[in-house]
């Protein structure tokens, strides 16, 4: 039993490169709002939770390997683990984006906000968006099918095959295509009210030089976007959810 007790180790460690690297980058629980010791902590704990179902598909790979393989392994989990969470981080990333976008189209980018996601200020508008996001992955309970997608990713990337940088690739990148497609699509009521109301403007004040139009449809246009955005942040919410809890139980 002593003698096995670092190949259970390491295993441990393996598991942990994986799941723990996942997790520092996954959104929810990778905001720089939360200190690093608490995402480090939460990540062994979670590793540890999971080991007893992935410790047999690890351990036999620790103990017929050599000091060469094992860092190879080492190095090959850490990175599956670190481009699973970045697939799942890309959608907060095009929701952060579809947030500027929101923000700027209705005329309140310039009112600043704390962000979620960073350290930096950003739009009062996305900070609010990425926090309802950030909360309904925690109340939809998909951070516990993360953990469950994580346990699954040893069926479809097994350890003894190692990381495949070519189809990590492609993998990411077509994500990010996905990703950052949907939120322009959810975003687009706000890019046709912007486009609608900038020509509108535009041609009030060719017929009417004299009269500073900008500054009098200010409110208005403020006005027109804030009740467009409360109309529909509902199915703006509701359609990023189901598109990222699809990519959680499918991807």
């Amino acid at each position: 039993m002593i003698g096995q007790l670092p190949d259970v180790v390491l295993a441990l460690f393996l598991i942990f490169c994986r799941v723990g690297t996942c997790l520092l980058v996954m959104p929810g629980v990778s905001s720089a709002r939360i200190p690093a010791q608490v995402r480090l902590f939460l990540s062994f704990a979670v590793s540890l939770a999971l080991a007893p179902s992935l410790l047999p598909l690890v351990q036999p790979l620790v103990e017929a390997g050599s000091e060469s393989e094992h860092l190879h392994l080492i190095f090959s989990e850490a990175m599956i683990g670190f481009f699973i969470g970045m697939l799942g981080r890309s959608f907060m990333l095009a929701l952060n984006f579809a947030g500027h976008v929101v923000a700027n189209c209705i005329g309140m980018g310039q009112a600043l906000g704390n962000a979620i996601e960073d350290h930096d200020q950003s739009a009062a508008i996305t900070s609010f968006i990425t926090m309802t996001a950030t909360t309904l992955i925690f109340v939809l309970n998909l951070h516990a099918e993360i953990a469950r997608a994580l346990v699954a990713s040893y069926s479809a990337l097994q350890p003894s095959i190692g990381f495949t940088a070519q189809a990590s690739l492609i993998a990411i990148t077509d994500n990010l295509s996905e990703a950052f497609f949907l939120c322009l699509r959810i975003s687009s009521p706000f890019i046709i009210y912007a486009v609608i109301v900038n020509v509108a403007i535009g041609l009030a004040n060719k017929l009417t030089p004299t009269i500073p139009i900008y500054f009098i449809s200010l409110p208005f246009v403020l006005a027109g976007g804030v009740l467009l955005f409360a109309y529909t942040i509902g199915d703006f919410l509701t359609i990023f959810m189901l598109a990222f809890q699809n990519w959680v139980l499918n991807g």
